[in-house]
């Protein structure tokens, strides 16, 4: 795995003031923590992040150089970024050693075209979209691809089916886990005339023997009219 150069100095303070002057001069701040050491508050140049980060999105390897002299090998573990401008705010950095494995998240990538879909009209569907391994730090991968040429119609790729290919990595999620499968076509049901008959508005159904009632009734207020009339 590819490890990049990134200088440091050691910042004085803490709070949202001092981030706040520390953005407006191009620098971002940061704290290294880890391996049982006291954590310590750093800046970073932006630009230098930026370009890590273009290169390497997720676990990038560092050879961190801090302004008081010393140096050692850190990971980036997270980043914080505005979430309207997507703005970096915050680096979190790990220290490692080269020779003891560490866990990280890598991404899962799919790549070609899946025989289900080109020639079936299936639907690929992305499963997990990342992995967490363990492994030496030189040993990270920069992303998991999966080739999907192959999957037809209900056919999947699990993390069984890729671990063999990375015999130094160790994967720590399910192995039944699925990274890409095909579905079958969605099909559009199409209402017979019958169908539609059997949906229409029903017809107002009278109450058995309504009719009658109401005859009786109106009888019976003839009936009285006529007793008052003799």
């Amino acid at each position: 795995m590819e490890r990049y150069a990134l200088q440091s100095e050691v910042r004085d303070g803490a709070g949202k003031g001092v981030a706040r002057k520390l953005r407006m001069t191009g620098r971002l701040p940061a704290v290294l923590y880890g391996r049982k050491e006291t954590p310590v508050g750093l800046s970073l140049a932006e630009v230098d992040v930026r370009n890590i980060l273009r290169k390497h999105q997720d676990s990038a390897i560092v050879d961190l150089s801090i302004g008081d002299g010393s140096a050692l090998n850190a990971i980036i573990r997270d980043v914080q970024r505005h979430p309207a401008t997507g703005r970096l705010l915050h680096v979190d950095l790990q220290r490692i050693s080269l020779t003891e494995k560490i866990r990280v998240e890598v991404q899962v990538h799919l790549v070609g075209t899946a025989a289900g879909v080109k020639d079936q009209g299936g639907i690929l569907e992305h499963g997990t979209r990342s992995v967490n391994i363990l492994c030496l730090p030189a040993e990270i991968p920069h992303e998991i691809p999966v080739d999907v040429s192959a999957l037809r119609i209900h056919d999947a790729i699990h993390i069984r089916d890729i671990a063999e290919a990375y015999p130094n990595v160790e994967f720590m999620d399910d192995p039944d886990a699925t990274l890409a499968n095909v579905l079958p076509p969605i099909v559009e049901a199409v209402a017979t005339p019958a169908e539609e008959a059997a949906v229409a508005e029903p017809e107002l159904i009278r109450k058995p023997g309504a009719e009658g009632e109401a005859g009786e009734e109106k009888a019976k207020e003839k009936a009285k009219e006529k007793d008052k009339k003799d």
